[in-house]
């Protein structure tokens, strides 16, 4: 492992490809910290803030108590992730608004190769672990057939959806930003990122914080305890989510919310011929299977870099 501040300078480039992640619908940042190699020592620095870490701090000090959490680690991803959240939430939805099959396909290879990733990492298959990778998939696919709905961002609903949102960006396959947009909270969360609106962001973090300690004890009981079901699982989830990132869709139903845009409701994949055909648009196949590839190549370096480290 890499050692001092070149170590945590590629753990904060790590959390900014976490939070680039967590402001699309349908890709987890979860997912990035997995392929980079961080994610067993998130969820289990995440873990280690509990009631021994407050003794630790009583008896010992901060210092103490900040190693038994392995802070400097978690300060760089959640700096890393913050900055990009912050700086990165515009641009990355421009692209969506100007090229979503092109960026869309980017995330269908990179979606695709983490799920292969994650099938290495199951050492033996039985059965058993064939249900929970089939389980997997149904919950996925379960998400992404579900209907957004129109909550109000009150501060209430904020933290809640904070909590939910948060849990999902740290499982590898669920995408927080799309439990959001089923909400109806996504444009006014990224609104708010994005023009610092400080009294929307504060109970929605304060949510996140709440959510993020909570899962993370959970994840890794079952990360430390039923580790290969545990990843046949996730394997599955990310499977299922292929569905919501397909680049191809036609738009069957649109709802217009509270800021009067236009969102889609229902919708159902295409292939690329169907696209141009229904829609009149072009399907751009050729370009999408080469971002599609560019994704799959990104997360194959990117695992074969944090392997050697």
């Amino acid at each position: 492992m890499l050692q001092g501040v070149g170590r945590y300078l590629t753990v904060f480039l790590r959390g900014m490809a976490m939070g680039a992640a967590d402001v699309v619908p349908g890709v987890s940042g979860g997912t990035i910290a997995f392929i980079t190699g961080i994610y067993g020592e998130l969820i289990d620095s995440l873990r280690s803030i509990d009631h021994r870490a407050l003794q630790c701090l009583w008896q010992k000090g901060i210092k103490a108590a900040w190693n038994h959490i392995n802070g400097n680690f978690l300060l760089a991803v959640f700096a890393g992730v913050l900055l990009s959240m912050l700086s990165l939430a515009k641009l990355v939805t421009w692209c969506l608004e100007q090229q979503p099959i092109l960026v869309w396909s980017g995330f269908f290879g990179l979606v695709l190769a983490s799920a292969l990733v994650l099938l290495r990492h199951v050492p033996r298959w039985t059965l058993w672990r064939g249900l929970w990778l089939l389980a997997g998939v149904a919950l996925a696919l379960g998400v992404s057939v579900l209907k957004p709905s129109q909550l109000e961002p009150t501060p209430l609903i904020l933290f809640g959806a904070g909590a939910i949102a948060i849990c999902a960006m740290i499982l590898p396959g669920i995408s927080g930003s799309f439990l959001l947009l089923m909400m109806g909270l996504y444009t006014a969360v990224i609104g708010a990122l994005s023009q610092l609106q400080v009294l929307t962001l504060m109970p929605f973090a304060a949510g996140a914080a709440v959510g993020l300690l909570a899962f993370s004890h959970l994840l890794s009981w079952l990360l430390h305890r039923f580790a290969a079901a545990t990843m046949a699982f996730l394997t599955g989830v990310l499977l299922g989510s292929l569905n919501i990132i397909w680049p191809w869709k036609q738009t069957l139903e649109s709802v217009i919310n509270r800021h009067g845009e236009l969102v889609p409701l229902v919708q159902q994949n295409l292939f690329p011929h169907q696209y141009a055909a229904m829609t009149g648009e072009a399907s751009q196949w050729l370009l999408a299977l080469g971002c599609a590839l560019s994704g799959f190549v990104i997360v194959v370096v990117i695992e074969a870099g944090a392997g050697k480290e």
